[in-house]
């Protein structure tokens, strides 16, 4: 066996999810792949300039600011930013999912995003004429560190099966219904 393919031994773990709890939401799925989706539900409050706050549920505000050059405060991660960071948490879960549903043990998980992002438009006003397709992220690449009592093709597996099956990626990747209008 070649030593890429051996499996490594784990000495310490990251902090497991309920697989039993995982198993029994995969069978209601399988179940019901028709069910009614989940709504997430977010609050965005303007503070000024390009500073807001997006209320989740009963977190803290999440803090959104664009930079010197873009003509914010820099005081927080830009939108694009917070997009990226949604894919990673969102891609981090399913690896982990996945891991887990495999009965792979992880010891580290770290991923690497980046965004090609196109605002020539200057958000519409009075930049450039575009259309949709030339705005917003026009590449996006991720690299995944990973390490588990696993060979390298199975996590390698593990990674490609999350991202096949995640709910921000295909939500970047596919084009969605899409409503916008002013509350009443």
């Amino acid at each position: 066996m070649s030593q890429s393919a051996a499996p490594k031994v784990v000495s310490t773990t990251l902090r497991p999810i309920d697989r039993d709890g995982l198993m029994a939401f995969a069978e209601k799925g399988r179940n019901n792949p028709n069910s009614p989706r989940g709504t997430n539900k977010v609050r965005t409050l303007m503070e000024g300039q390009y500073r807001s706050l997006s209320y989740v549920g009963d977190h803290e505000g999440v803090v959104v600011d664009e930079p010197l050059h873009l003509f914010g405060q820099n005081t927080a991660p830009a939108p694009g930013e917070i997009v990226l960071s949604a894919l990673g948490g969102c891609l981090a879960v399913g690896i982990t999912a996945v891991a887990t549903w495999k009965n792979v043990k992880l010891s580290h998980l770290e991923i690497y995003l980046e965004g090609d992002i196109s605002n020539t438009a200057a958000w519409g006003a009075g930049g450039a004429d575009r259309i949709p397709s030339q705005m917003g992220f026009q590449e996006i690449r991720v690299k995944v560190n990973v390490e588990g009592d696993a060979t390298r093709e199975e996590l390698d597996e593990i990674v490609q099966r999350a991202n096949y099956f995640s709910p921000v990626a295909n939500s970047m990747r596919n084009p969605i219904a899409f409503k916008i209008a002013q509350a009443d």
